[in-house]
């Protein structure tokens, strides 16, 4: 069987960190309330000449790095990102263009806080399809661009960053039990539920960017039983059971929802990586980071099992089982 491969990871955060305690001097909030209800206690913000496309290229350069290849290398580029640098051409050829590459196809697609897991799915769809034998998948977001600075619940919340990895086409036995590479993926999507994640602008609708808008307790309520069903959903039909997990890697929106998800899970807090703490919530780009620190720092190896899950604007929500 045909199956796509991790060979390369890689993470870019922008320098500048903003701290609860400094938001609280321009918002009513403080540290304690939004640790209590978020987990997060820092986030980074992109500087005023940084684009979405400056975010994505930087991890990209890491994945191929840790990758051992070139750009040159690659067959397909796709980029995760509800913050793109234009409405128009898709920030996945800009990045392109600064690897310094051209010719194969370059796009982005756009699921909001699932949009990785869609573009993860999308590219292993394309590769064994045989459409390619190498993909960069890219999640990059400069979410501090849409935010309203003065709504303290949701300026508390999002980030900025970006995180990559490079899937190559290899040949596996057909095993999931060992079997590496993508296993599993399943997406879904519900539009009716728009009004209770979204952002008040765009080129049809107001020709204007807009803001980012939230329901907290609605999205917090979906997200728990929507990820809990397609956790499950990803692991039917693959002969593993949750306690082969050896990593759930969460979309990092709020650590009440990753608790929540990994004791639905029977999963101890060390068999989750957690990076909301001082990532924030960077959308598309949350869990291909929490994936690169993760594996930067030697928690993930080799032959590890991964369950890759995550919920956002739209809905959508989704889930990837991978062996590294």
């Amino acid at each position: 069987m045909r199956r796509s491969i991790v060979i390369g990871c890689g993470g870019y955060v922008p320098e500048r960190v903003v701290t609860n305690e400094e938001l609280s001097r321009t918002v009513d909030t403080s540290d304690e309330w939004i640790v209590a209800r978020t987990g997060i206690r820092e986030r980074r913000i992109a500087a005023d000449n940084e684009l979405t496309s400056d975010l994505g290229t930087r991890a990209a350069d890491a994945a191929l790095r840790d990758a051992g290849i070139d750009a040159g290398d690659i067959d397909l580029i796709v980029v995760a990102t509800s913050t793109p640098d234009d409405t128009f051409p898709a920030t996945a050829t800009k990045i392109q263009a600064n690897l310094g590459i051209s010719g194969p196809p370059a796009f982005d697609i756009q699921a909001v806080c699932t949009g990785f897991i869609y573009a993860l799915t999308t590219a292993d769809s394309l590769l064994r399809a045989g459409q390619g034998n190498r993909a960069l998948v890219i999640g990059a977001e400069t979410f501090s661009r849409i935010i309203d600075w003065n709504d303290r619940r949701t300026c508390v919340l999002f980030a900025d960053g970006a995180g990559a990895l490079v899937l190559e086409a290899a040949e596996q036995p057909g095993d999931t039990a060992t079997d590496r590479g993508i296993l599993k993926n399943c997406l879904h999507a519900d539009g009716r539920y728009r009004d209770l994640l979204y952002v008040d602008g765009g080129p049809s609708s107001t020709q204007t960017t807009g803001h980012l808008r939230m329901d907290g307790r609605g999205v917090f309520r979906h997200a728990v039983v929507n990820l809990a069903k397609v956790v499950q959903e990803v692991m039917d039909g693959t002969g593993l059971a949750p306690e082969d997990i050896d990593w759930l890697v969460p979309h990092q929106a709020n650590k009440r929802i990753i608790d929540g998800t990994a004791k639905k899970l029977g999963l101890s807090t060390d068999k989750v990586v957690l990076t909301v703490d001082h990532h924030g919530n960077t959308s598309a780009a949350s869990v291909p980071l929490a994936l690169a620190e993760a594996a930067g720092d030697g928690r993930i190896n080799r032959g590890d099992l991964l369950l890759l899950e995550a919920m956002g604007g739209g809905f959508t929500w989704g889930a990837s089982l991978l062996r590294w």
